[in-house]
C-alpha cells in the first residue's frame, strides 16, 4: 500500500511555502501525484448591531480579493513544485472545509496545516474535515516543512476508528525507524494486553516491528501528548472520535486535544 494521490491544502491567510514544500517531500517519498487546493468564501449577508448588512458591492469586493489571493497561491504552488512531480491545482470561492471534503474523493491522503482559527470562511475546520472527508488527514505542526515520521506513536483504542487510522497510516509506519503502539490503561482490563499483542502481530505481517506500551492514568489528550514527547515522536496516529450534534460535531476529549495541538504532526482517520 502507498499513497498515489496527495492533496495539500493551502490556507489563504498562511504563507504557502512550508505546506507546498511539505507536499513535495511527501509526493517524492511515496511517488504520488500532488494536488494543490485552496479555497475561501465570502460571508453571507448578515445584519450588524447597527442594522446594517453586507451589501452586494462589498461582497463582490471580497470575492475579488479572494480570487486574487487564490491566484497568488496557485502561482506559488506551481513555482515550488518541481517538474519531476506530476501535479494538479484546484481552487474555489466556497467553504474550504467543504471544498477539501468533496475533493477528497480524488486522493489517498489530505495534508493540511494547523491554522484553524475561528473563521470557517477562510480556514479549514480540521475536526469536521477528519470526520467527514472519508480519507485520512495529516495535520502538520505549525510552520513545518518536513514530516519525517521517524518515531511514530499509534494511539490505540480497540475501536473502528483506531483500526482504520492504523491501516491508513501503514505507508508512514513502514518507513518509520520506530513504531510505538500505546494504550491509556483506564480500566485495568487484562484484555488490553491481548489487544495490543494482536496489533503488534498485524503490523509484523506488514513488515513493521512495533513495541507496545500501556500508559497509566485517565484517558486524556494531554497525557497522550506527554507520552509522545517522552519518546520523541514526530507523528501521532489516532482515530478521530466524534458524532454529529445539531449540525455540529461533538468530539471526544483526546480528539479535541489533538485537533488544537499545533506542536506535533497528527494523522487522523474516522
Amino acid at each position: 500500500m502507498s499513497y498515489k494521490s496527495i492533496i495539500v491544502n493551502l490556507a489563504v491567510d498562511a504563507p504557502p511555502a512550508p505546506m507546498v514544500k511539505l507536499g513535495v517531500e511527501l509526493a517524492e517519498r511515496f511517488g504520488a501525484c500532488l494536488i494543490g487546493l485552496a479555497a475561501a468564501d465570502v460571508p453571507p449577508l448578515v445584519a450588524t448591531g447597527d442594522g446594517m448588512v453586507y451589501e452586494g458591492e462589498i461582497m463582490q469586493i471580497q470575492r475579488t480579493e479572494i480570487e486574487k489571493r487564490l491566484a497568488e497561491l496557485r502561482a506559488e504552488f506551481e513555482r515550488l513544485v518541481p517538474a519531476s512531480i506530476f501535479s494538479e491545482w484546484g481552487q474555489a470561492v466556497c467553504s474550504p472545509t467543504r471544498f477539501l471534503s468533496v475533493s477528497a474523493r480524488a486522493a489517498d491522503l489530505i495534508v493540511t496545516g494547523s491554522e484553524t482559527g475561528g473563521n470557517v470562511f477562510r480556514a479549514v475546520d480540521v475536526g469536521s474535515l477528519a470526520l467527514g472527508a472519508g480519507r485520512p488527514v495529516l495535520v502538520a505542526a505549525s510552520n513545518t516543512e518536513h514530516v519525517m515520521a521517524k518515531t511514530v506513536l499509534v494511539a490505540w483504542k480497540d475501536a473502528r476508528e483506531a483500526r482504520r487510522a492504523m491501516a491508513d497510516a501503514l505507508p508512514f509506519l513502514a518507513k518509520a525507524n520506530e513504531v510505538v503502539v500505546a494504550k491509556i490503561d483506564t480500566d485495568r482490563d487484562e484484555g488490553i494486553r491481548d489487544s495490543l499483542a494482536d496489533v503488534a502481530v498485524f503490523l509484523e505481517h506488514h513488515g513493521i516491528m512495533a513495541r507496545t506500551e500501556l500508559i497509566a492514568g485517565e484517558a486524556d489528550g494531554d497525557r497522550l501528548l506527554t507520552f509522545a514527547r517522552s519518546i520523541h515522536a514526530d507523528l501521532i496516529v489516532s482515530g478521530a472520535y466524534g458524532h454529529s450534534r445539531l449540525r455540529e460535531w461533538a468530539f471526544g476529549g483526546v480528539t479535541r486535544t489533538l485537533i488544537h495541538e499545533s506542536g506535533i504532526n497528527r494523522f487522523m482517520s474516522y
